[in-house]
């Protein structure tokens, strides 16, 4: 394991930055270790698969979002086209995706996922909503509303990012569970 320095940094207000003294360790460390755990529960699936992270990603938004343009898959992703393509590649010679030409512009390439993706992406989020599930459990239906609305406050809202708009958009609608 690498060993840890725990020396202060020296931070520039005029940059913008917080003083070390007034960073949020607490809440920084623990969504390092959320992070870790929520998509731990998939990563231990995927390996099954021989995927990783970047599947998973893949197939969630294309399975969320039929019809998902490859080029918008790329500004949500923020991956290279290359990247991309290796995933994609693969998450298509194996079945989980399809890809289609676009209605208006044969040049678009849609995609969208097969029941197999499909079954895949449900298995895996079941994992995530189970966590999810336990976590909010003791917070009641406002501790629940308190945690979504951290959670927006996290996202930069001016992402021009196209499935992100959607998302926002529709969060009114979104299903709330006490």
């Amino acid at each position: 394991m690498t060993d840890i320095s725990m020396r202060t940094l020296k931070t520039d207000s005029a940059k913008g930055q917080t003083p070390a003294s007034e960073v949020r360790w607490d809440i920084v460390e623990l969504l390092f270790f959320a992070y870790r755990d929520f998509v731990g529960d998939a990563d231990h699936v995927l390996e099954e698969f021989g995927f990783g992270r970047a599947h998973h990603r893949v197939m969630h938004f294309v399975q969320r979002y039929p019809g998902l343009k490859v080029a918008d898959l790329l500004q949500v992703l923020r991956i290279t086209k290359q990247s991309l393509g290796r995933v994609l590649k693969q998450l298509l010679d194996e079945g989980y995706i399809v890809q289609r030409a676009g209605d208006s512009d044969r040049r678009q390439r849609l995609l969208f996922a097969t029941p197999k993706g499909e079954a895949l992406v449900v298995r895996l989020a079941s994992l995530q909503t189970r966590r999810i599930e336990r976590a909010l459990a003791p917070l009641g239906r406002e501790g629940a509303d308190s945690v979504r609305k951290f959670l927006l406050g996290l996202i930069d809202h001016d992402d021009p990012d196209k499935v992100l708009q959607t998302i926002l958009k529709g969060r009114g609608e979104m299903r709330t569970r006490a």
